[in-house]
């Protein structure tokens, strides 16, 4: 399996996504906004990410480890690492997680939450994704969305709508991230379909997505074809350009004018 990836931040602040490629693994964190509000861990998402990453990486290389066990296990490391933090804040760095693995004869994955895999076949695209939290607080989350970004009320309205979120986040009435406990992974959606059944595929964060998701502007068959004449960066390029024609999210009603946006596009010969 040939992977090519990208990731870029939305905006000044730092990247809160990750992505890895290797022969046989494509992996993709998109870390959850804090809204500026206490997370109880003085690291940081990008911190978190770059941890869980990396262990994932090691857990699922030259391994017959499921991708359940194997996140499990990672979110047990990374917790691990900084006892220190208050790991039981509702608002400890988290993130979405997305997971493809080529094995012999098949494709297995694992989607966590809002990040999704893309599996395109000879009958046309296959979406993976884990939309739970589009269930909760649907009320705070259309307060947020009738102001533009960059305002005081939109500000004000998200770190509401983010407080009250974190209180269902890894609850059974709620969606489940990576964070600090290995009990999220037994709520990943999992499976395996057939190589014969997949020509290509992408993992991505919703920051990439939202074009075709959220704003609309793209089909898959050409967010696909972008990838295949450009690649990941190119994609990246098409979000960046469409978020220039609405930036304060008139149009497009969103948490920012811009996500942090990455792609992993998968090929095999």
């Amino acid at each position: 399996m040939r992977v090519a990836i990208d990731t870029q931040p939305g905006g000044a602040g730092p990247n809160e996504d990750w992505v890895a490629g290797t022969p046989s693994l494509a992996i993709v964190l998109d870390g959850l906004s804090t809204a500026g509000l206490d997370t109880g861990c003085r690291h940081g998402v990008p911190w978190y990410v770059a941890h869980l990453g990396g262990r994932l990486v090691a857990a699922l290389t030259g391994s017959e480890t499921s991708l359940t066990a194997g996140l499990a296990g990672a979110l047990e490391q990374v917790a691990a690492l900084h006892p220190e933090c208050d790991l039981a804040n509702p608002g400890t760095p988290s993130a979405t997680v997305a997971v493809l693995r080529q094995r012999e004869g098949s494709f297995d994955h694992l989607v966590l939450a809002d990040s999704p895999i893309v599996l395109e076949g000879h009958q046309g695209f296959t979406v993976i994704t884990d939309l739970r939290v589009d269930d909760v607080l649907p009320d705070l989350k259309a307060e947020v969305e009738q102001y533009e970004t960059h305002t005081a009320d939109h500000k004000a309205a998200l770190q509401r709508f983010v407080t009250a979120q974190r209180q269902t986040r890894n609850t059974p009435g709620g969606y489940w991230v990576a964070a600090s406990s290995p009990e999220a992974a037994e709520h990943s959606l999992v499976g395996s379909v057939s190589t014969k059944d997949v020509s290509t595929a992408a993992v991505l964060s919703d920051g990439t997505s939202r074009l075709v998701t959220e704003y609309a502007m793209a089909t898959w068959q050409e967010v696909f074809s972008a990838l295949k004449t450009g690649g990941p960066q190119e994609l990246i390029q098409n979000v960046r350009k469409v978020e220039a024609l609405d930036p304060t999210g008139l149009r497009w009603p969103r948490y920012k004018s811009g996500d942090d946006a990455s792609v992993a596009f998968c090929q095999w010969g």
